[in-house]
């Protein structure tokens, strides 16, 4: 996709659509898991795989956030027409993704059972976390291979064949849960494989593309190397998006550690409806993404118009399309929930989590397409403090000190919207402020 010219909202829209799809097809790896065994197994498995959600995403968000510096610095590089600094960047980045595969396939492992312990995990739901969550582990390599792979073409401009990728391991990924949980009564064994095994037949079908490339983009597995420079640049934007994924998990850590106190039925209703609060981030997400990938380009190419133009219009994007969306949900709340569990007590929970946190959460944009645009200018640690201290700070003294005072599941939740607020006020307003300064030098005296 030629990003530096044309229609900015059609594109936009191409190269957000097919993102959008790919996130739900990557959540549903986890969500059929969830549903599976909510239906055929019990509500204790329903629990153990959906209380992984979180745990799974703080182990993995700081090397999701340095595949955003890889996406940021390769479309900086193409903005700038620089073919041998997107060759060291994409060489980089593969080898950061097969080493950070392997670091967290350790640590998934080892840390498996104390860190669901230190979360208070309900006794009866223990063992089937702790299983999950290491068979789960066995896939984290080939996750972030797909991750960073993703990431490179999503600087080409190209969404598509992601997307692709994605389709053919979902349906594996669906017919290897119904054949391996209803079969062969594994459990939470048999999702888990099977989420494993669709991530191999996603790195392998990425690893394929970028090897297949034309020219400066083709990947070449027998020269791969580390570029200092390229690193450096790539770990400079990474590095605070990931810290920022990560401070933020651990805030929903303690959420989750929280819920688990109001017993499995809490446990099982939230994840239930967690579910689509990720289906519709990823609405957020993609326009998030198209910010940065856009405006690294057209910044390196020193359009400097055309970069507010993408932010206005990834912003209305995605508070428009978001907001549509956790509305629908919330209007047909039982039916959806219906899809995990008929069981009154976590369709209870699921229904209060929907009306308290998802119905709000197009406010989430606010900050989350802001501060992706001061990443595409090069700024990522400034989104990152401000989000820490907006979001997971406050959450974390509203666990703390507001619970206690008024003990309640619906005071728990409550703290979302109200993070949103506070962490979109002041995102938006940095991002305004230090739009001033990035717009009136020359895109090669950035941080870049």
């Amino acid at each position: 996709m030629d990003m530096l010219h044309g229609s900015i909202f059609r594109k936009l829209l191409l190269f957000a659509l097919p993102l959008i799809a790919s996130g739900i097809l990557q959540q549903s790896f986890n969500s059929v898991d969830v549903a599976v065994v909510g239906q055929f197994a019990s509500s204790q498995a329903l629990a153990a795989v959906g209380s992984n959600g979180l745990v799974i995403s703080l182990i993995i968000n700081l090397f999701i956030g340095i595949s955003v510096g890889a996406n940021v610095v390769i479309a900086h590089y193409i903005g700038r027409k620089d073919e041998q600094g997107i060759q060291n960047a994409i060489s980089t980045t593969a080898v950061i993704a097969a080493t950070s595969g392997i670091f967290l396939l350790i640590t998934g492992l080892v840390i498996a059972k104390p860190l669901l312990e230190a979360l208070d995990t309900p006794e009866d739901v223990m063992d089937l976390a702790v299983l999950y969550l290491r068979i789960f582990s066995l896939g984290m390599p080939f996750m972030m291979i797909y991750n960073f792979g993703a990431a490179i073409l999503r600087s080409m401009g190209d969404t598509k064949r992601p997307f692709y990728s994605l389709v053919i391991a979902g349906v594996i990924n669906v017919g290897l849960n119904l054949l391996l949980v209803i079969g062969f009564k594994m459990s939470v064994a048999g999702v888990a494989i099977a989420t494993v095994a669709s991530n191999i037949v996603n790195a392998a079908i990425i690893i394929c593309f970028l090897t297949h490339e034309k020219g400066i983009f083709r990947l070449k597995l027998k020269k791969l190397s580390v570029s200092k420079p390229e690193l450096r640049k790539i770990l400079q934007i990474g590095v605070p998006a990931g810290i920022q994924g990560m401070v933020f998990s651990i805030s929903n850590v303690f959420v989750l550690a929280t819920i688990n106190s109001f017993g499995s039925a809490a446990v099982a209703g939230s994840s239930a409806a967690l579910n689509y609060e990720y289906y519709c981030y990823f609405v957020v997400s993609a326009f998030a993404q198209a910010a940065v990938a856009f405006i690294s380009q057209n910044y390196g190419a020193g359009k400097i118009e055309r970069c507010k133009n993408i932010f206005r219009q990834s912003m209305l994007l995605g508070l428009l399309g978001c907001a549509f969306l956790n509305l629908l949900i919330v209007w047909q709340k039982e039916f959806f929930i219906g899809f995990f569990t008929s069981e009154p007590d976590i369709v209870r929970y699921a229904a209060i989590r929907m009306e308290y946190v998802l119905l709000f959460q197009f406010m989430a944009s606010s900050y989350e397409i802001s501060g992706a645009a001061l990443r595409g200018l090069g700024y990522s640690m400034t989104p990152t403090v401000l989000t820490i201290f907006g979001t997971c700070l406050l959450r974390l003294v509203w666990i703390f000190v507001v619970v206690p005072m008024s003990r309640s599941y619906e005071t728990l939740l409550t703290v979302y919207p109200i993070s949103w607020v506070i962490t979109g006020i002041a995102v938006c307003t940095a991002y305004a402020i230090i739009r001033r300064k990035a717009f009136s030098l020359p895109a090669t005296q950035t941080t870049f």
